[in-house]
């Protein structure tokens, strides 16, 4: 087995290849990049709808609250297979990357919007009361009292999901998205060995996730250290 892997090296890491592997790694960081940006911004929007009491934002509330726990519930496979048939029947000419990232943002927006509106939740009602009796505004309570204290809850947990996530965009390649897994499948079935080319494939996965990992360590780290002063 050592001695297929070492002999066929060369021509898998030939310079076709790389260029094929280097595209399809790029892929995998846009998808993941889109997923977690556009996610937390709309994400965050929801999270916000779902805090006034006013019955005028009741039928806001309810479309927050029927997205986000719709798209938290389904696979993230059948919400690509849905928003790839969905634009398939409407006969919009778009490319597999943006239906992808489309889908990536229903999953994302859904599950951060949650880990949003629960680090809201766990400020003190007190913060909000005493924000209130200021005669702050609802943006003004959440930009100058509560997120400040809620990021230090939300940012653990939003940069596990944020690493999940990263493997879950491999799911993308059945609809044809050329990522990673794609790649890795399309190598495979060139003859190289699965051994080399899944191998190679884990390396790259670990290469995307690792400093992002890393830099939710550090700032776990750091936000320990300020919840202890």
């Amino acid at each position: 087995m050592l001695d297929r892997l070492i002999e066929e090296a060369p021509q898998f890491f030939s310079y076709y290849n790389v260029i094929f592997l280097g595209k399809a790694m790029l892929a995998t960081i846009g998808l993941s990049a889109v997923g977690c940006l556009t996610g937390i911004i709309a994400g965050l929007a929801l999270a916000l709808v779902r805090l006034p009491t006013g019955v005028l934002w009741w039928p806001a509330k309810v479309i927050a609250v029927l997205f986000t726990e719709l798209f938290r519930r389904i696979p993230f496979l059948v919400t690509l297979m849905l928003v790839f048939f969905a634009f398939q029947l409407t006969g919009l000419d778009l490319s597999l990357f943006v239906v992808a990232c489309i889908a990536v943002f229903f999953i994302a927006t859904a599950f951060l919007s949650e880990i949003i509106r629960a680090g809201f939740e766990a400020v003190h009602r007190n913060q909000w009361d005493a924000a209130a009796a200021m005669n702050f505004s609802l943006l003004e309570t959440v930009r100058y009292v509560v997120l400040p204290q809620a990021w230090r809850i939300i940012l653990p947990p939003a940069f596990g999901f944020f690493v999940l996530f990263i493997k879950d965009t491999a799911l993308a390649s059945q609809i044809g998205v050329v990522e990673l897994t794609y790649a890795g499948r399309v190598l495979n079935n060139k003859g190289f060995s699965a051994a080399l080319v899944f191998g190679t494939m884990l390396v790259l996965y670990f290469a995307i996730s690792y400093p992002l990992a890393r830099l939710g360590v550090r700032l776990e780290a750091r936000l320990a250290k300020a919840r202890h002063r």
